[in-house]
């Protein structure tokens, strides 16, 4: 099997539920359970921080990854999903698993996954674990792909749990209410192990009290401090997460981590890890702004970060997956916006039609296209050097944006 083949197998031999809908979420862990147990239980042989969250997880697992860089320790990393290529979902000190490897992986165990009807995000979350067990990483970074006491990544026990905040996404699979979601956050808190909490919600703060408690683990919610206040990773918002990191951090006083690869490590995040999409300017004149926010509450921070910016224009290139409640999205922007709304190659991708009638009905100046590439050519013919120029919504639309596109 070449690389090419072996990740579209990993695609579409088996694809991930997202795909097929709630019929095919997993309502354990007895599949991911019989992977590790089959690989030799590979998530036992190294230390881990296991983090969940609506919003964030993804930027303070590459923030974490990249303080313990700077401090002189190997660091794997797990996130998901990826922007351009399967391999940065699984990295060692920034660099990207080997197209070897995977490929090696897939060919040596492909029989039993095929048997056993292991799912993508199975197969990709015990890649990771085998590849930092035979790496020998000092420790681990793992991001749950969504929720959390479902989640594949949760069997591991890790050295620390961190949760982020809670928000309404994925309510399909998660609950409908903040409390509900809250719960399944709440799933990766382990007997014993402590947790840090990013950001105080005070109305679910007795949902994690009491799971912690019933668990015998300590919680911690971030303190707002005022020790390390900068990162590389542009955004007010951002803050947040650091206070979560920072905290995770100072609990974790074995590895002995000094102020200075705290510093360091929270103003290199993007070249020691690979970090992109997170409000990355592309261009200055007009200002082009991408950022993989895709939910309400990502949107109010966006929002936030918008208005502190002198444009004379607001052009906003948008896409959503499925299930996303763009209603509300698009409510929370002024009306003398213009949308450019384009379908998404996925087969995740909401009908974008509905969404370009919504906000027509709402008189919104907004138009539809069958492509990001085409979205954002318009968007950029229409501007001035002085308009802004917003493309998000989604992982995938930042991913089939034309810089990404090769």
């Amino acid at each position: 099997m070449t690389y090419d083949s072996t990740v579209d197998w990993l695609y579409n031999q088996l694809p991930a539920y997202q795909n097929e809908g709630i019929i095919k979420y997993k309502l354990n862990l007895s599949t991911i359970e019989s992977v590790c147990s089959y690989l030799g239980n590979p998530q036992s042989n190294f230390n881990s921080i296991h983090i969940a969250g609506t919003n964030g997880k993804g930027s303070s697992s590459h923030m974490i990854s990249s303080v313990f860089q700077e401090s002189g320790c190997k660091v794997g990393l797990y996130t998901s999903p990826h922007l351009i290529d399967f391999r940065e979902r699984i990295k060692i000190n920034g660099s990207k698993i080997p197209k070897s490897h995977v490929v090696k992986f897939v060919r040596d165990h492909k029989f039993f996954f095929e048997k056993n009807k292991i799912s993508f995000f199975e197969m990709t979350v015990a890649m990771a674990f085998d590849y930092f067990s035979s790496s020998d990483v000092d420790l681990a970074v793992i991001e749950t792909g969504m929720g959390g006491r479902l989640d594949a990544t949760n069997i591991l026990r890790p050295i620390l749990s961190l949760i982020t905040n809670v928000g309404l996404d994925h309510q399909e699979y998660l609950g409908k209410s903040l409390r509900k979601i809250a719960n399944e956050k709440a799933g990766i808190i382990k007997k014993g192990i402590p947790v840090v909490i990013s950001e105080y919600q005070k109305e679910i703060e007795d949902v994690f009290r009491k799971k912690a408690r019933s668990l015998n683990s300590q919680i911690f919610y971030a303190s707002d401090q005022t020790k390390f206040k900068k990162t590389d990773l542009r955004g007010t918002f951002q803050l947040k997460n650091l206070n979560g990191v920072v905290q995770a951090i100072s609990l974790l006083k074995q590895y002995k981590i000094k102020d200075e690869s705290i510093v360091k490590g929270l103003n290199n995040v993007k070249k020691n890890t690979g970090l992109l999409g997170r409000w990355e300017t592309i261009s200055e004149k007009p200002l082009t702004i991408l950022d993989v926010g895709h939910n309400s509450d990502a949107f109010k921070e966006i929002l936030k970060e918008l208005k502190k910016i002198n444009y004379s224009k607001l052009r906003l290139v948008l896409a959503f997956t499925k299930g996303k409640d763009y209603e509300n999205i698009l409510n929370q922007f002024p009306t003398n916006v213009s949308f450019y709304f384009c379908k998404l190659k996925s087969n995740r991708s909401q009908d974008m039609k509905k969404v370009f009638n919504y906000a027509n009905k709402k008189k919104f100046d907004c138009k539809y296209f069958n492509s990001v590439d085409l979205a954002y050519e318009n968007a950029h013919n229409d501007s001035k050097k002085t308009d802004l120029i917003f493309v998000g919504g989604s992982t995938f639309t930042i991913s089939e944006f034309p810089r990404f596109n090769y």
